[in-house]
C-alpha cells in the first residue's frame, strides 16, 4: 500500500515540474518581440542604417537619428531604466508634411518610425516621461 502511494507522488512531481517547463517556455516566447532589437541599427533594420544624431534624456533614455542614405529612422532607446515599463516616443516629421509618432508605456524602446527624405528636411525627436525633445528642420541633405 505505502510502495503505490509513494508512486503516485513521484508521478504528482514529475507532471509538476513538466508544468513549470511549459509556463517557463512560455514567459521566454512572450518576451520576445519586446527585445526583439540589440541597438537602434537593429531596431531599424540593420544595413546601411548609422547614427548621424542623437538626443539624451539624462541617464534614462536616448533619441537616436538614423540614416541610410535614403530613409530616416527615428529610435528612443531605453538605458538605464530598460526592462522598467515607462512613457517613451519617437517622432519624425518630412518638412511640409504629416508627421509619425511611435508614443507608448515601452519596456525597451519605442519606434522605429522611419520617413524617405533625401533632399529634404526633416525634424526629429522624443520623449522619456516627461523630458521630451524636437529638432529643428536639419540633416537637408
Amino acid at each position: 500500500m505505502r510502495r503505490h502511494h509513494h508512486m503516485g507522488s513521484i508521478r504528482r512531481s514529475v507532471t509538476l515540474a513538466l508544468g513549470l517547463a511549459a509556463t517557463l517556455a512560455a514567459s521566454v516566447t512572450l518576451s520576445g518581440p519586446a527585445m526583439a532589437a540589440s541597438s537602434p541599427i537593429e531596431a531599424c533594420g540593420g544595413g546601411s542604417y548609422h547614427v548621424i544624431d542623437s538626443h539624451a534624456y539624462g541617464s534614462s533614455a536616448v533619441t537616436y537619428l538614423l540614416y541610410n542614405g535614403s530613409t530616416n529612422c527615428v529610435v528612443t532607446w531605453k538605458t538605464g531604466a530598460a526592462g522598467n515599463t515607462a512613457w517613451v516616443r519617437a517622432v519624425v516629421q518630412v518638412y511640409g508634411s504629416p508627421g509619425k509618432v511611435d508614443a507608448d508605456n515601452y519596456k525597451y524602446y519605442a519606434g522605429p518610425v522611419k520617413v524617405s527624405a533625401p533632399g529634404k528636411c526633416i525634424m526629429w525627436g522624443g520623449s522619456y516621461g516627461s523630458s521630451w525633445y524636437e529638432s529643428p528642420f536639419e540633416h537637408c541633405d
